[in-house]
């Protein structure tokens, strides 16, 4: 008898902890149902490289849908993994890299084609042989793709060099590489493990669209074989510990490097040699890398009042702003970011305007962080306003078709940047359609073998 009483007592706490926990995972699978059916409202799905789950192998343990960085793009439905929330995919292969059976593999979208890029072969040249485009302009995102391209670019530029020994000329340089952010920081870290006689040209400072985020600005990475270094292996670090890193890999590399130059021109004679034009200078060389990010200018309104001192685009140090009243434009991570950053300071009031009904391509910490400031006041934000007109003391908003005049000292305006095509057009690179899936396939394979790589190198036993 006190067998049984024993059996039934166990078998009740069993039964407990089953119904508890079919319960949890109802709620669960209501929540990833809801952000399924969200994910719909804002694209058709995947544009490019993201996971693809094969059910058969899926046993559902949730791994994949928790290293997420992009917040709520998986989910589980069923018992198994789906996607809900394609379009926040970035590419980032996290998920694939957690699957304890192998599961998920990083695949393409349906192709699409990109109009007017420049066109690249698979190697990064444009149309002019020897002139190169890496990183963000030419069409992927990510800090690891810039540094694959950037390295891979060097690679092929040491290899035709080498292959036809030019005579060593002065005043000529071997590369000569435009911009100095991820992209332009490993061609350049490349091209001295490679004996390249090379200079690279920054317009601004070291660390180039980077070294201009808001202080304290997470940014992540992934797995990534940097040169003169070896194996990041980093997923997330703030602005300041990255540039902090290439600091000290570049001083260790004697880096050459040249600010305050922006290049105005870029000429190429019959003979092949470049001439880049910078507006105190000119420099000789065999063969460019354009690395100039995809930002270039920032992009303006065209708002009566754009023009006045208190306007701004970019924002560094939001600790030099107290006690101010402060419009926010854009609705993007940046703009938000901003706006939670200026809000977190003594006195200020910020006010966010936005031209759409909600947010809808944030990161999904940004969602929940300036959910809670909108709760809490300390950010107002207006859905479906833009500003009519800037005044020096005040700003004009439509609202929702109406017009509202609040009081003013400071305007950040975040509307992305003006790619610089015309410049690209102006030195002869040429533009068209290009499918872009292919070029994010190959970045897929490379951050496969870039992962193996540093798997084998954590499992190797130590010499």
């Amino acid at each position: 008898m006190d067998t049984l009483i024993t059996y039934g007592i166990g078998g009740f706490i069993c039964l407990f902890f089953l119904l508890f926990y079919l319960k949890s995972l109802k709620k669960r699978e209501a929540r990833a149902r809801e952000a399924a059916e969200k994910g719909k409202l804002f694209s058709e799905g995947p544009k490019a490289q993201h996971p693809h789950i094969d059910t058969n192998y899926c046993i559902g343990c949730a791994t994949c849908t928790s290293v997420c960085p992009e917040g709520d793009v998986l989910a589980m439905i069923g018992g198994k993994a789906v996607i809900v929330n394609g379009h926040k995919c970035i590419g980032h292969g996290l998920c694939a890299d957690a699957c304890p059976v192998g599961a998920i593999t990083m695949v393409m979208a349906s192709p699409s084609m990109a109009g007017d890029m420049p066109h690249l072969t698979p190697e990064y040249e444009t149309t002019l042989p020897n002139l190169f485009i890496v990183g963000e302009l030419g069409g992927l995102a990510l800090i690891k793709n810039a540094v694959n391209q950037g390295r891979d670019c060097v690679d092929t530029i040491a290899n035709r060099l080498h292959a036809n020994r030019p005579p060593s000329v002065n005043g000529i340089h071997d590369l000569v590489v435009v911009g100095a952010g991820p992209a332009g920081i490993s061609a350049s870290l490349r091209a001295i493990e490679h004996k390249l006689n090379y200079l690279t040209l920054e317009r601004d400072e070291v660390g180039g669209t980077v070294a201009k985020y808001p202080r304290q600005k997470l940014v992540m990475t992934s797995p990534v074989e940097f040169p003169m270094y070896g194996s990041f292996k980093k997923m997330q670090l703030s602005k300041e510990n990255l540039l902090a890193f290439w600091d000290m890999v570049l001083n260790r590399a004697d880096f050459n490097v040249c600010t305050g130059a922006k290049v105005e021109d870029i000429k190429r004679s019959e003979d092949g040699i470049f001439t880049v034009v910078t507006g105190t200078n000119q420099y000789r060389a065999r063969a460019v890398i354009l690395a100039l990010g995809r930002a270039g200018e920032p992009r303006k309104l065209g708002v009566k009042g754009e023009d006045l001192p208190k306007v701004m685009y970019r924002l560094i140090e939001a600790d030099h702003y107290i006690n101010k009243k402060i419009l926010v434009v854009g609705g993007g991570d940046s703009a938000v970011e901003a706006a939670m950053g200026l809000a977190n300071q003594a006195g200020n009031k910020v006010t966010l305007s936005y031209r759409s009904e909600q947010f809808s391509r944030i990161k999904d910490r940004n969602a929940k962080r300036i959910e809670e400031c909108m709760r809490s006041g300390k950010v107002t934000v207006l859905f479906n306003s833009n500003p009519i007109e800037f005044k020096p003391e005040s700003v004009l908003l439509d609202v929702k078709g109406n017009k509202q005049e609040i009081p003013n000292d400071f305007v950040w305006i975040f509307a992305g940047g003006t790619p610089p095509n015309a410049f690209l057009k102006k030195i002869g690179v040429g533009f068209g359609a290009r499918d872009m899936t292919i070029e994010a396939s190959t970045e897929a394979k490379r951050a496969d073998a870039d992962r193996k790589q540093l798997a084998q190198a954590a499992t190797a036993p130590a010499r």
